[in-house]
């Protein structure tokens, strides 16, 4: 392995590591230097932009550290943004928990608003004006934004956990090792999409599908075929937001979709790779995985990762002249929310929905005490809410989750094995 004097380093990584630069920057620079070391990096490389998952509240630790870094004069050195918070500084009214956890929760946002981070609150950055290019290197926390940069914007960034991405947006330098290299970004085996065609039309293929590849895949690269144009945006962030929680998936291509991967050969190493199918049997294992049931529902939550401002819309379109009998909820990000506009959010609010911004009911505690499960058209809110809230959950297209808000009960496409 590689060790410290291994790692190639440049006059202003010296002088970081000296305490030239301050204190909070020394720190900062001896984390990235000791992850080139167990990357086995040869050397650093600069990058253009940070998204910091710190500023989530876990406990003091996190806290502790940005207190740090701000009491030393540190500041972020190129442009970050934040993730979701543990609170929705827009609707304070939906926080259930502790008061003290609040204090200390709006205590780290607001160290990190200090360095000077950009209060975004968002855990889907890519949907925000000005986003990575493709080949950009950057050095994002935050699972389904880190597979979302690697896969459909063809940014490189490896996974930056907690304090790692902070040290890189503090020191502008991330190790040169993993996704940030063209090696590293090579699929490492082939999985074949076999389903009837139509079911390419659904949206809740794509969770389905990511928490398959996440759980069968784990860290690897896959290179999946059998897809087509119809896998947009925002279905190919809800397959890479599933298959980063049930996996540790940071990068996938979809050949002739994804921007790296205009053929098989263009992001495989020679020689055979192994192949996986995946066909309507799984996906169906899969849904029962996530989350299956009949009966009454207890509430539903819809946009994890946060909805995209066209997710809005085609909301307020579906939801229109229709009414919930179940609290509904609605997680966006204040950016989605503003392009939106008036006109979504009326529609939306009539509806009976309750929106939810710079933080997710799966994380803070938002939903009450419900009776029946909570009904997801996320496969990470699916993943994450039984052990976060002790509820049960069902997954359903957002089709069906509104068919379902109006009835107070499960109503699902029979397509996927209910």
């Amino acid at each position: 392995m590689n060790t410290a004097e291994e790692v190639t380093l440049e006059d202003r990584d010296l002088s970081a590591l000296a305490g030239e630069l301050g204190e909070g920057v020394k720190l900062a620079m001896e984390l990235v230097v000791k992850l080139a070391e167990v990357s086995r990096a040869d050397q650093l490389i600069d990058i253009s932009r940070a998204h910091i998952d710190g500023c989530l509240y876990h406990g003091q630790a996190g806290v502790d550290f940005a207190q740090r870094m701000v009491d030393s004069g540190t500041s972020v050195s190129v442009p970050t943004t934040l993730n979701v918070s543990s609170l929705d500084l827009l609707h304070p009214e939906l926080y259930r928990g502790e008061e003290a956890d609040a204090r200390e929760a709006r205590r780290l946002m607001d160290l990190h608003v200090d360095l000077g981070c950009k209060p975004t609150w968002t855990c889907a950055p890519y949907q925000l004006p000005d986003r990575p290019e493709l080949g950009e290197q950057i050095a994002w926390g935050e699972s389904n934004a880190i597979v979302f940069a690697n896969s459909v914007l063809g940014a490189r960034t490896n996974r930056y956990g907690d304090f790692a991405d902070l040290a890189c947006a503090i020191t502008g330098r991330a190790p040169h090792s993993g996704l940030h290299t063209d090696e590293g970004r090579l699929a490492t085996v082939v999985v074949e999409v076999e389903v009837a065609d139509e079911l390419l039309d659904e949206d809740l293929l794509y969770p389905l599908l990511g928490h398959w590849l996440g759980a069968n895949c784990g860290v690897e690269i896959p290179a999946i075929e059998g897809l087509d144009e119809r896998a947009d945006e925002d279905r190919l962030k809800a397959l890479g937001a599933a298959a980063a929680s049930s996996g540790a998936t940071a990068m996938f291509h979809v050949v002739g979709v994804t921007p790296e991967a205009s053929t098989l050969q263009a992001v495989t190493r020679s020689g055979g790779l192994r192949r996986l199918t995946v066909d309507s049997d799984a996906l169906a294992t899969a849904r029962m995985q996530l989350g299956w049931a009949k009966g009454n529902i207890g509430a539903v939550s819809v946009g994890t990762p946060h909805m995209s401002s066209a997710g809005l819309t085609k909301l307020a379109n579906q939801v229109s002249g229709l009414r919930t009998v179940v609290p509904f909820y609605v997680n966006t990000s204040r950016s989605s929310l503003a392009e939106a506009g008036d006109s979504a959010l009326s529609s939306i609010q009539a509806f009976g929905a309750t929106i939810v911004t710079d933080t997710c009911t799966y994380i803070t505690p938002i939903i009450g005490d419900v009776s029946g499960p909570v009904m997801t058209d996320s496969g990470k809110w699916a993943y994450y809410a039984p052990g976060n809230l002790g509820v049960g959950v069902v997954i359903g297209s957002l089709a069906e989750c509104i068919t379902s808000a109006v009835a107070g009960e499960v109503h699902l496409d029979e397509r996927f094995g209910a």
